[in-house]
């Protein structure tokens, strides 16, 4: 069977602007980024989605290498649907090739979890993804722990990472982008095995 030529679409969720930019919220845009450097590109605007996005590939050079978008949707994280549905339409890739990158609260600072499909766990910007697209698609889950004491959860994830998390955040955002390469290369079992601590 011939290998498909599909595109793979990396979506990063977070919110738009400087002032959202270190939030734990925003760890998805974090690995985005890293992974556009990794390719030598630069997002750019997208006209046809609300969106910054880059073409390229990842992985090895040549035969190895697969053929990749990332994006980062420009609207607010409870309104990411829109634009991905938007990009997935666009480059004409299907819903088994999106990978969603994404903070999550049940799981310990810096763990990831790979996994396909599933409930939304109160995340806002998965919660608009699977209202528009009603299909499971991959998720890379990048744990950032849950609030202390009473604090609220939206306070919680709309905040910058502590001095202390900061300390080891480049190193989890490098083995996050890992991952994300692992998934379209290998598949996901492959991808758990290495990266699901």
């Amino acid at each position: 069977m011939a290998a498909t030529t599909d595109p793979w679409l990396i979506a990063g969720l977070g919110n738009p602007g400087p002032g959202y930019a270190g939030n734990r919220h925003n760890v998805g845009f974090m690995v985005a980024d890293l992974l556009a450097s990794r390719m030598g590109a630069t997002f750019k605007s997208h006209k046809a989605a609300r969106a910054q996005v880059v073409e390229g590939r990842l992985g090895t050079p040549g035969v190895d290498s697969t053929r990749v978008v990332l994006a980062k949707p420009m609207s607010y994280m409870n309104v990411s649907g829109g634009p991905v549905k938007g990009l997935l339409d666009f480059y004409g890739v299907p819903v088994g090739r999106l990978v969603v990158v994404h903070d999550e609260l049940d799981i310990d600072y810096g763990t990831l979890r790979l996994k396909l499909g599933g409930g939304d766990n109160g995340h806002n910007g998965l919660k608009s993804i699977t209202k528009v697209l009603g299909s499971d698609y991959y998720r890379v889950r990048f744990g950032v722990g849950r609030p202390p004491g009473r604090m609220q959860v939206a306070d919680y994830v709309l905040r910058d990472f502590s001095t202390t998390e900061r300390k080891e955040l480049d190193y989890f955002v490098d083995r996050a982008a890992d991952a994300c390469e692992s998934l379209v290369a290998d598949g996901l079992e492959r991808a758990q095995s290495t990266y699901n601590s």
